[in-house]
């Protein structure tokens, strides 16, 4: 009974994992883009993103009422571009520019990001440290741009 069940566990251990490889890339690069959409679309909203305040704080410089529409409208393209699918090149190249920009309150406003250096974070210091999560999914996804895939089981060493 013992090796009946272990055959069973392994049929569905490799269905699920067949099914992971034939739709996880397809739902990670749609959920970024639902991501990068979803927080651009509230920065067009006034007060309605939470990152606001901390882009304010952080960017003193710049016209605010030009530069949060405009950095709206860039992340909402990128977000187009993962759910789609189409442009993945522009898009993952325009989500890297936004990441440099989005981590600039580690340089440019240390205050609000840590509420003891270089370990504990505030809310906002983890919102942009999540972002690792973020360019490492577009890597993933960038890796295959050329028609890359992933893979249920490891290719035979053919050495």
């Amino acid at each position: 009974m013992l090796k009946q069940d272990t055959l069973q566990f392994d049929r569905l251990d490799s269905a699920i994992t067949h099914w992971m490889a034939r739709y996880g890339l397809i739902l990670l690069r749609v959920s970024v883009g639902i991501v990068f959409f979803w927080f651009g679309a509230l920065k067009l909203i006034p007060g309605a993103s939470p990152a606001e305040g901390l882009i304010r704080e952080s960017l003193p410089f710049l016209p605010m009422n030009l530069f949060i529409p405009f950095l709206a409208v860039w992340e909402m393209a990128i977000g187009l571009g993962f759910i789609s699918g189409k442009f993945m090149r522009a898009a993952i190249l325009l989500m890297f520019l936004q990441m440099g920009g989005a981590a600039s309150p580690i340089i440019l406003n240390p205050d609000a990001v840590f509420v003891n250096f270089p370990f504990v974070l505030t809310l906002e210091g983890q919102y942009i440290i999540k972002n690792v999560v973020l360019i490492s999914a577009a890597l993933v996804i960038g890796a295959t741009v050329r028609g890359g895939r992933l893979v249920e089981q490891a290719l035979a060493d053919n050495a």
